[in-house]
């Protein structure tokens, strides 16, 4: 639909130069008046400047004028017309493609609310070259999206529709940092009602919030002042400590980074200790501590003969293309 229009457009505009060529080479003839002038007349007539004659009109230059009129003027309303519908379809044939994209997702994030704090956690997904989609109802934020090309649905996040359309069901994590407190509640709620799987970040502004948001379902709950004034402090108190952080979180320009690798079913570092795997010598990479959620176990600065099983999470630190390896195995 929207390459028809396209067609017609360049159509109209064909005849829109025809015309200025008919109303050319009329005055010529009708008038007697030289191409310089002919054009010019052409030109003020077509766009109804308004401007003075270059010379008086005859009879049948004021019948070939109004007949000019006439031409040009149906032909501009007609490529207004369709310059519009081009501009309507266009934006409609976007939303259809990234709705398509949105369903073709799988282990995606949601991010509801692209406010401050959202364009943050979209900008660091992007770094770390994650799908995500982004839900957000304030339309002054859809330009801005536009731009940076995120995938994004206008809805309501605390809605099942708005949701389920973001691919809630097959999504791997959401985070909820919406204008309230109470709607990142219904958010968090609605996720897990829909896909009790899915790993929930929710922000808390109010400290009785965050109650609500574990009973809600919430995972982990951010309280922003709280974490940003122990952040702080720790800056103040311990700034290479915190220098440290920064690097291996990926905020200096080193290859260095700490990364999350979960163990899956029949990998094959499973069942094998750490003394075992080539961690150190071939990868330089340190393993700095395991988690096993089943079992609640979090060992610290694990030694070379603790044991990998399935299901361990191996939070690690080392280059980029290293871990990539670690990830592969």
């Amino acid at each position: 639909m929207l390459e028809k229009q396209i067609k017609l457009l360049r159509i109209a505009v064909i005849a829109l130069v025809l015309v200025v060529l008919f109303g050319t080479i009329g005055f010529m003839l009708v008038e007697g008046w030289n191409f310089i002038d002919s054009f010019y007349m052409t030109i003020i007539t077509v766009t109804t400047t308004g401007f003075e004659e270059v010379h008086p009109l005859s009879k049948s230059g004021e019948l070939f004028t109004v007949i000019l009129v006439i031409a040009s003027f149906s032909t501009v309303i007609f490529i207004g017309s369709i310059g519009f519908q081009i501009l309507i379809e266009s934006k409609i044939f976007r939303r259809r493609k990234m709705h398509k994209q949105i369903e073709e997702l799988k282990d995606h994030y949601l991010v509801c609310g692209f406010g401050r704090m959202g364009s943050h956690i979209c900008n660091e997904l992007k770094n770390a070259n994650v799908p995500f989609v982004v839900i957000e109802n304030n339309a002054e934020n859809y330009p801005k999206l536009d731009e940076l090309n995120y995938l994004y649905d206008t809805g309501d996040a605390t809605s099942d529709s708005t949701l389920l359309r973001a691919g809630v069901k097959k999504a791997k994590g959401l985070v909820a940092v919406l204008s309230s407190d109470a709607e990142n509640v219904f958010a968090t709620l609605s996720a897990k009602s829909l896909n009790p799987n899915i790993f929930v970040v929710a922000r808390a502004v109010d400290d009785n919030t965050e109650g609500k948001l574990m009973k809600a379902g919430a995972d982990r709950v951010v309280k922003p002042y709280e974490l940003g004034g122990v952040r702080m402090a720790e800056i103040l108190l311990r700034p290479g400590v915190m220098d440290f952080i920064d690097v291996v979180a990926g905020k200096k320009n080193l290859d260095l980074q700490i990364e999350e690798i979960t163990v899956r079913k029949g990998s094959s570092i499973a069942g094998k200790t750490l003394s075992e795997l080539p961690l150190r010598s071939d990868l330089n990479i340190i393993i700095v501590a395991i988690q096993n959620e089943e079992k609640g176990i979090f060992i610290y600065n694990p030694k070379s003969d603790t044991r990998i099983d399935e299901g361990n999470k191996l939070i690690a630190i080392g280059e980029q293309s290293s871990l990539d390896k670690l990830k592969q195995l």
